[in-house]
């Protein structure tokens, strides 16, 4: 069967570094323990639009929605009543699935069961990529992760993909995808750049949501970075106040001074270097250049740099702090580095959230972080 042909190129050009030198890269390739085989892929499917697009939260929203309108088309009362499926929250949903009457459980559960199938049906189409074959291991992350909803629907597309003899195993990410976003940041970092601090500021901006925090490295526990946590964090919900592009980035700003107020308040020290994960195709000179149509305002223009305009609103911050920034799919993947190295080398991530991001990842032979020295 000859590979699918995704719509843009695979690598940036000029994104990749040695991983030996100090200074991170915008959407570099090339990382400490891991090679980035490609990212950010926008399939297109037969009848038109992104691959992607069917196998999302949205995605999930409309199916229950068509399984609610033909209930309604026969007359029959709807379970789960009148409000929209948009207006149901997953924990409402999860509810109805393990604990609600037999009907409502049943609604859910068709709509999971369709979802499955699109789920299944992309990773189909994602292994047929020259970049994705001989994937091992799919990481399953994003918000629609965190529902039982989700889970079950990611367990049923890897009963459906084992079924067809299609060998790749199917993870629920380990970390609440809320804080895997922020902690997959400290692999875009050299270790020895972490060692000198107590924290260092993340960012997750996401169709839905911007997310800060400030990231715990714990390199004295664990030198691979699997011990990193979250300390704390700050969460905006930008989709409801629908701001402009300029509004959305004083907001984030606002964000992360607040964060490093309270990490000076302890006298905790901070890294000289803020991680932020965002939506799209990641040139090395920080632009956006696809895939960011989700967020608030145009940030698909060449006269728009978000590390630069971090940069600048930051100045002053804790010393010379600057950006490094990467695909949103890619630095919530990373979370899972540390853990995917014993047993795999050519491992992915998707994350089903407003979209569908996605990345594919090979482990770089014999490396792992290591601390030169242990406060």
């Amino acid at each position: 069967m000859p590979d699918d042909e995704p719509i843009r190129a695979r690598a940036p050009q000029g994104a990749g570094h040695d991983p030996a030198e100090t200074v991170p890269h915008h959407g570099a390739l090339r990382l400490p323990t891991v090679e980035i085989d490609t990212y950010n892929e926008e399939l297109r499917h037969d009848e038109g639009g992104f691959l992607g697009d069917r196998a999302s939260s949205r995605a999930f929203t409309e199916i229950l929605e068509d399984w609610r309108d033909r209930l309604r088309h026969v007359g029959a009362e709807d379970p789960l009543g009148e409000r929209p499926s948009k207006a149901i929250k997953h924990k409402a949903l999860d509810a109805a699935l393990t604990d609600g009457e037999p009907e409502a459980a049943g609604l859910v559960q068709s709509a999971i069961e369709d979802f499955a199938h699109e789920l299944a049906a992309v990773i189909r189409r994602f292994l047929r990529l020259r970049a994705w074959r001989d994937t091992e291991r799919i990481i399953i992350g994003g918000g629609f992760r965190e529902s039982r909803i989700g889970e079950v629907a990611i367990g049923r597309s890897q009963v459906l993909l084992r079924t067809e003899g299609v060998p790749v195993d199917l993870v629920p990410i380990r970390h609440a995808p809320d804080e895997a976003g922020l902690i997959g940041a400290a692999q875009l970092l050299p270790c020895e750049m972490l060692e000198a601090c107590d924290l260092f500021l993340a960012v997750d901006i996401g169709g839905t949501n911007f997310r800060a925090g400030l990231v715990e490295p714990r390199l004295s526990k664990a030198a691979d970075l699997s011990a990193a946590r979250v300390r704390r964090a700050e969460q905006w919900r930008h989709r409801d106040e629908r701001p402009t592009r300029k509004q959305a980035v004083a907001r984030l700003v606002e964000m992360l001074r607040d964060l490093a107020a309270w990490a000076e308040k302890d006298k905790l020290r901070l890294a000289p270097w803020i991680g932020v994960g965002c939506p799209g195709l990641i040139e090395a000179d920080g632009r956006i250049s696809r895939g960011a149509q989700n967020l608030p305002g145009n940030w698909q223009t060449d006269r728009f740099n978000l590390p630069e305009e971090l940069n600048a609103a930051l100045t002053g911050l804790s010393g010379a702090t600057r950006v490094v920034l990467h695909n949103d799919a890619v630095v919530q993947g990373l979370s899972e580095a540390p853990f995917q190295r014993d047993d795999v080398t050519r491992w992915g991530v998707l994350t089903i959230g407003t979209g569908l991001g996605n990345a594919r990842f090979t482990n770089q032979a014999g490396k792992a972080p290591a601390a030169s020295s242990r406060r």
